[in-house]
């Protein structure tokens, strides 16, 4: 089994935010992610994929190919806009956290990916310091 990832990269916008909560309760679970003007993160997401390599191509996935499934799936979605209000697949009445968006992030690809691979993996790396993995479990 060979895996192979990519890595793509957005900007967006969210907050984190409990509407019935006190604005002192959301400060103090959620710090500056409460901030009631937004707050934004430069992302990326790694997708990785498994396969035996074509014996003719040597790709487990063209990874070109790769990178337009998950640009039409998720990076032309969710770039510059707001994880709160500007993204369909991202319920409203969830928190726009990494381990979340890993999770909604995995349904809109998977089901567009090839037979011949599997989705093994997928990193979103919110901060220099901060990341999500989700493996489908």
């Amino acid at each position: 089994m060979v895996y192979l990832t990519r890595v793509e990269r957005f900007n967006a916008a969210h907050k984190l935010w409990v509407k019935d909560w006190s604005d002192e309760q959301n400060n103090e679970v959620f710090g500056r992610c409460a901030n009631a003007n937004w707050h934004g993160h430069n992302y990326s997401l790694h997708i990785t994929v498994k396969g035996t390599p074509d014996p003719f191509t040597g790709f487990v996935m063209d990874a070109k190919k790769l990178s337009d499934i998950v640009k039409a799936r998720i990076i032309d979605k969710v770039d510059h806009r707001n994880l709160n209000l500007d993204v369909p697949f991202i319920p409203s009445d969830c928190q726009p956290t990494s381990e979340n968006l890993v999770v909604f992030f995995w349904q809109e690809l998977y089901p567009h990916l090839p037979p011949e691979v599997d989705l093994h993996r997928l990193m979103l790396q919110e901060t220099d310091t901060i990341y999500a993995e989700y493996f489908g479990e």
